[in-house]
């Protein structure tokens, strides 16, 4: 991959109906939204010009590399940061945020082609006021999950891991009942849409906890993906490097392939560092990039530019270290269908898995690969008290020692806990009676089969006699995809 620092060429006349604008100015927990097919950016609000909030709208052209910022017909939302803004079309939906004393709730539309704001009227139960959530479209359906705001009752900060979907044809917003494990209540953390799935992942809690799980929300039926099972996808058996706990970072999707981008663990000390999720084979990556980059930062906006400019993506904006708020603009290469480098490889083997206890949000797992134990430690996203002793067999346990780490990936102050599951090299000991996964789930189940239970047959198609066939490390995502989870 390889950064690119845009340069602007010099100021041209502005097209009629337009004002000049030499850049969206310098901003941070905006909003930028690529349409028609990757040609313009929409930059809008943010907090840093004049040290306040923003309502303002500038488009870059990315063909002809020039900024504008077009005259605006309709009453425009309040000037605000920390909001989404939405593609559904080339229209951009903008929900919520914060006007720098109070929490927004309201719902506002920008019609790009006739570059004009309404205020739609909407129907049913929609999210409380709230900043720093994140929203995500599948099909026609806008989801809002997660966030903070104000308590009506006495003014306190409340933290959300609620989820609310706006049907945008018809403008009524429902809350559905969840099942599975949600994510724990958060903000600032990352959200994406794979097929019609929702991706949860990071963000930061209401304890000052930083966050670095990944959750999948089946968007159909609304339910979560165990928190237990996704670790093992997405952690447990690879070998590459797992993303750090932080907030505030940048997550753009291209293809099947998720990238995180800076973020913070305090404010003093902004990432710049960039990992890829492969959705797919449930795979992290560290990348390595070519040419100069951004400085370490947070809250900056961003967006993929394809097709028009194929692996393109574009970064603009964001607050560094000394809580200064930029104005920079970077294209980031990718590369030929969206190449990475370092790419880990799956751990390779015969996989078997089975949940042998629950404790309530709680779980033990047994796992071998070609019969050899792995080790590790993984949590639910609900704490649990129940004290539950380790063993020296090869389990993976979902509670532990909340005085050395904390659930869910949680980074808080100086101490780290990693959700990885590494291979216990010296034990060349056997799982007794690992013939597949078992599962008992304690949690409300989903209409239809669920995704771990009374399997005997390998999810990828190998011969569990033929012990010396490999598995790839996606057994479970292979599954996972069998039952449309």
């Amino acid at each position: 991959m390889r950064w690119e620092r845009v340069v602007l060429p010099r100021a041209q006349e502005a097209e009629q109906g337009s004002e000049e604008a030499g850049g969206s100015g310098k901003r941070w927990a905006h909003t930028c939204n690529a349409i028609k097919g990757g040609r313009f950016l929409y930059v809008f609000g943010g907090f840093g010009i004049d040290y306040c909030q923003t309502n303002e709208v500038h488009v870059f052209d990315t063909v002809e590399q020039t900024w504008s910022q077009p005259t605006i017909k309709g009453m425009p939302p309040a000037p605000r940061d920390g909001h989404s803004c939405t593609n559904v079309g080339d229209n951009l939906f903008v929900f919520g945020g914060t006007d720098g004393m109070n929490p927004l709730g309201d719902l506002h539309i920008l019609y790009t082609s006739s570059h004009t704001w309404i205020s739609p009227m909407t129907r049913g139960e929609g999210p409380e006021a709230r900043q720093g959530h994140s929203a995500a479209l599948v099909d026609k359906r806008l989801f809002i999950f997660g966030g903070y705001g104000k308590s009506p009752d006495n003014g306190d900060e409340v933290y959300y891991n609620d989820l609310f979907i706006l049907n945008t044809e018809t403008f009524v917003w429902n809350k559905p009942m969840m099942t599975g494990i949600p994510p724990s209540p958060r903000h600032t953390h990352g959200c994406s849409t794979w097929k019609n799935k929702m991706i949860v992942l990071g963000g930061e809690d209401g304890c000052d906890n930083y966050l670095s799980d990944v959750h999948i929300l089946n968007a159909v039926s609304c339910f979560f993906l165990s928190t237990i099972i996704l670790f093992l996808l997405s952690f447990g058996l690879s070998t590459g490097h797992t993303l750090p706990p932080r907030a505030g970072y940048l997550t753009i999707t291209f293809g099947k392939f998720l990238l995180v981008y800076g973020g913070y663990t305090e404010a003093q000390k902004p990432y710049d560092d960039l990992y890829l999720l492969d959705v797919e084979s449930a795979i992290w990556s560290t990348v390595t990039t070519a040419g100069a980059g951004p400085s370490a930062r947070f809250s900056m906006a961003g967006d993929c530019l394809d097709p028009v400019r194929s692996g393109v993506l574009i970064f603009v904006g964001g607050c560094n270290g000394n809580l200064e708020a930029l104005d920079d603009m970077y294209y980031l290469h990718t590369g030929a269908h969206g190449y990475l480098s370092k790419q880990s490889q799956p751990i390779q083997g015969k996989f078997q898995a089975r949940v042998k206890e629950t404790f309530g949000d709680q779980y033990t797992i047994e796992t071998a690969i070609d019969g050899k134990p792995l080790r590790g430690i993984i949590f639910s996203s609900k704490p649990s008290t129940l004290p539950i002793p380790f063993s020296s067999s090869s389990r993976i346990r979902t509670c532990g020692d909340s005085s050395a780490v904390m659930p869910n990936g949680y980074y808080n102050g100086e101490s780290e806990a990693s959700g990885s599951i590494q291979p216990d090299s010296a034990d060349d000991g056997q799982v007794d009676d690992v013939d597949g996964i078992e599962a008992s789930e304690p949690h409300a189940e989903p209409a239809g089969p669920l995704p771990v239970s009374n399997v005997t047959q390998p999810f990828d198609g190998c011969d569990l006699d033929k012990v010396n066939q490999p598995c790839s490390s996606n057994v479970l995502l292979n599954f996972y995809h069998k039952y449309n989870f």
